[in-house]
């Protein structure tokens, strides 16, 4: 996971995954072999809403329709654990691709804590 995230994000990520993934309604990931080279978070609030997050992929796999294939994956999955709602938040420049997915314009807000 570590070296996916290096490469999808340009960092390090979380000092340790197990924690995040412990929390999740599920997680999705997509292989070369052996190769991690994509990846989906399910978390949810408990109830009826789940939600994606850290959709990436490598970027020696990008425009490969890994990541369409990720999100199809992970609304099922979110739709087997009873989950009603599938919820993600994204930057401007991924609107095309969230939309292509079938995600709706909703309004939301966002914080920076610390």
């Amino acid at each position: 996971m570590r070296a996916l995230w290096l490469k999808a994000w340009g960092d390090a990520g979380p000092a340790s995954f197990a924690p995040v993934l412990e929390r999740s309604l599920g997680h999705v990931g997509a292989y070369d072999g052996d190769r991690l080279v994509g990846f989906v978070n399910v978390a949810w609030d408990g109830g009826i809403h789940a939600f994606i997050l850290d959709t990436c992929v490598d970027t020696d796999y990008r425009r490969q329709g890994i990541a369409l294939k990720l999100v199809e994956a992970a609304q099922l999955a979110a739709m087997a654990r009873g989950a009603q709602w599938l919820h993600v938040d994204f930057e401007p420049g991924l609107e095309g691709f969230y939309r292509k997915c079938g995600f709706g314009p909703t309004a939301a807000g966002l914080m920076r804590l610390g």
